[in-house]
């Protein structure tokens, strides 16, 4: 039997094999804590020039600039996002229920819901049926709900499914503040072994759309808010400024913004207000729905160079596959991969080249 000094392939199956079997088991100890480390990463990474001011300011003692700028994201970031959770979750819970009360004492729908165009009849039956068969609401609602509040959960479930996951995202950014450029380096390193020099391409193509990313999420939130605020002050909705407020944090989740305006939009019909209800949601599902489909896609393909219709399908497959995070990942994956067809391109170009 020949020995493993004597067989190198031998060797490198047995070296690979236990290597493989080391990064599995990694994997499934790291499983949980993945996705906040991610997180984490992420804001660390777009407010990391924040930390170097806030470190100059403690004196450049970095412990203590890590943090302070771990409370202060804390505080405008992770604070507000549970906050809109929970109230979504609170406000969707309560209309259910006083829906199904409403309903179980024979009221109905409002009578000015029966005078809308193209849906005024069908109201008017389903108004009987559910009157003569309460139960059917139940049942309705329930399903309405579990696939709409359900993917709303699948997606920020991500970041604000327990506060174990909130917990752990706050520790790491302490970290990663702290120890974030020597991470960075080792990073950069074992990954210039692998790929070699090419790699600083990939990581400034990273950076850059993760940047664009964010940036787009805030104008689109911005846009999303302004412009419903404006529909709230035309449709005569009480306190529209604090209205957009909850709109525009909102829109920072998606599929979260229908929530808030089509809460307001009911609210409006369930009072008796059919036609500035029925402007309102027009306004909602022409403009505000849509604005954030041509921001975001427009924002990251300019500041990445990424085709347009590539961001796009990043940043919906990247929800799709992802959850809230595959904002992120979904645009960093296919512009890395944009990266690696440009490069490849150039170099078949080089190649094809005659000598001159």
């Amino acid at each position: 039997m020949e020995s493993l000094s004597s067989s190198p392939w031998l060797r490198r199956a047995l070296v690979t094999a236990l290597l493989t079997g080391l990064f599995l088991l990694g994997f499934n100890v790291l499983r949980p804590f993945i996705v906040p480390a991610i997180w984490a990463g992420i804001l660390t990474y777009v407010t990391w020039s924040w930390y170097l001011r806030v470190t100059g300011w403690c004196g450049g003692r970095r412990t203590i600039g890590a943090l302070v700028m771990t409370l202060l994201l804390t505080l405008a970031v992770i604070v507000p996002t549970a906050f809109i959770v929970l109230l979504m979750r609170t406000e969707l819970g309560e209309a259910y229920r006083d829906i199904v009360a409403g309903m179980s004492q024979g009221r109905g729908l409002p009578e000015s819901l029966f005078g809308l165009p193209l849906v005024g009849g069908w109201l008017r039956d389903l108004n009987a049926r559910l009157i003569s068969n309460p139960e059917l609401l139940r049942e309705t609602a329930q399903n309405l709900l579990s696939n709409s509040y359900g993917r709303i959960t699948n997606l920020i479930g991500d970041v604000g499914r327990n506060a174990a996951k909130l917990l752990i995202t706050v520790i790491s950014m302490f970290f990663f503040y702290r120890d974030g450029d020597r991470l960075g380096v080792q990073m950069l390193r074992v990954l210039e072994q692998i790929l070699g020099t090419r790699v600083h391409g990939y990581w400034v193509a990273i950076g850059q759309t993760v940047k664009a990313v964010l940036v787009s999420m805030v104008l689109c939130a911005l846009a999303q808010g302004f412009l419903a605020g404006l529909g709230y002050w035309v449709a005569g909705v009480p306190a529209p400024v604090f209205a957009a407020a909850v709109t525009t944090m909102a829109a920072m989740i998606p599929f979260a913004v229908p929530v808030v305006w089509g809460s307001i939009v009911i609210w409006m019909f369930a009072t008796g207000h059919t036609i500035p209800a029925t402007g309102l949601l027009l306004w909602c599902l022409l403009a505000v729905s849509w604005i954030d489909n041509l921001i975001r896609p427009m924002v990251i393909s300019n500041a990445t160079r990424i085709p347009f219709l590539l961001v796009m399908f990043g940043v919906l497959g990247g929800l799709g596959a992802f959850g809230l995070v595959g904002l992120f990942v979904g645009p960093v994956i296919l512009a890395v991969l944009l990266a690696v067809w440009r490069e490849w391109l150039t170099g078949r170009a080089h190649q094809e080249q005659p000598p001159g």
